[in-house]
């Protein structure tokens, strides 16, 4: 009978707890709730109630955020704390440039503005002195400000996506602030290459003929010649981007277009970069390299090991850019009429290194979007 009590009275109990709010007391009107003490019920013995946080701490981490900095009426030292400043200072005055590189919106060419401009008008005394630096305003310099006091950690996947398909290896925040690349491809006896903008334009689509490419013993003022002759009529960009072909050195049989292949590539980074990179590690190397097999699979050519013929990409990627709204790339009215019969089935191998030069643009750009995805 005392055991009956017992739990009677604990189920009585426990209703009046749980029947009016649950374990917490929950707001009438679906608003924040007043500041009044909340608990959680004992489940062994129904009567201790034990006290739990309310809502005061995210109230309070609410109201103390910081207000934005006004653009007009603030200035930049108004916006921030003595010990902030003091922390802005410090990594500005001291990081190296590839510290600096990051902090959110100082890659690529703005930490090496301010490395110029501390060594040229010695240590940034105040916040408002940092929007002198070529490249960084007052909205810019907030968003740096806000990223040194609240450093976001970066992924590493970006850069091993991007290694699958760059070599050597660079910041992509270097390839995400270029205006335009030279797709470059080299063939047997021709050199195609492809220019192409961040708005996926097409600038330039030619190839020119090399007559002394695979002659007698690949002599290599010859060579020279011929590559010297297209580096003439090549656009300038900010990346050269040539093609890595896939031909294996165990394939004895495919040797001297393999060395056909690598003495041209060692030509065009040779010309195409003439900067010593070991001097300045700040500058990141022009000309690079795509691997073709990369490409290959982006446009799903491969067969195997090998890969097929770009040609009908091509084709749709021109007609596209006149039927869609919005087409993979667009091509200048000139370049759709002078290659509207090119690239046709009965022509093999004809301009497939036209072909081959504009789909690793497209792919450069694609692949570069989805890696920072």
């Amino acid at each position: 009978m005392w055991l009956a009590r017992q739990f009677l009275s604990s189920v009585v109990q426990r209703s009046q707890y749980v029947g009016q709010s649950g374990l917490f007391h929950r707001p009438r009107h679906g608003c924040l709730p007043k500041l009044e003490p909340r608990y959680l019920q004992c489940t062994s013995c129904w009567q201790s109630r034990v006290p739990v946080a309310g809502f005061e701490t995210l109230n309070a981490s609410i109201t103390s955020t910081s207000e934005p900095c006004d653009e007009a009426n603030r200035s930049l030292d108004a916006c921030y704390t003595s010990e902030q400043k003091d922390t802005i200072l410090q990594m500005l005055n001291n990081a190296s440039p590839s510290e600096l590189a990051g902090v959110k919106l100082l890659r690529g060419r703005k930490s090496v503005n301010i490395v110029e401009y501390r060594t040229k008008n010695g240590p940034f005394k105040t916040l408002e002195s940092v929007v002198n630096v070529p490249l960084l305003k007052h909205k810019s310099a907030v968003t740096v400000f806000n990223s040194i006091l609240n450093p976001v950690k970066r992924e590493r996947n970006v850069r091993i996506q991007l290694a699958k398909f760059i070599r050597p290896e660079v910041d992509r925040s270097w390839l995400e602030e270029a205006n335009a690349i030279v797709s470059i491809v080299c063939g047997t006896n021709k050199i195609a290459w492809a220019h192409v903008d961040r708005e996926m334009m097409v600038l330039d689509w030619q190839e020119l003929e090399c007559p002394h490419f695979l002659k007698g013993t690949y002599l290599a003022s010859a060579y020279l010649n011929d590559v010297s002759a297209v580096l003439k009529v090549l656009p300038s960009a900010n990346f050269y981007i040539i093609e890595k072909s896939s031909i294996s050195v165990q394939n004895t049989a495919l040797f001297p277009i393999m060395a056909h292949m690598r003495t041209v590539e060692a030509m065009l980074f040779s010309l195409l970069e003439p900067r010593n990179l070991a001097q300045d590690s700040n500058i990141p190397p022009k000309v690079l390299n795509m691997m073709r097999t990369a490409v290959g699979r982006h446009f799903e050519l491969m067969v195997g090991d090998s890969r097929t013929s770009g040609a009908r990409a091509v084709r749709k990627l021109m007609s596209d850019s006149v039927t869609k709204e919005l087409p993979r790339i667009n091509f200048p009215p000139n370049l759709l009429m002078k290659y509207r019969n090119a690239f046709q089935m009965n022509s093999k191998s004809e301009g497939e290194e036209l072909c081959n030069a504009l789909l690793q643009a497209v792919a450069f750009y694609e692949l570069l979007s989805k890696s920072s995805a």
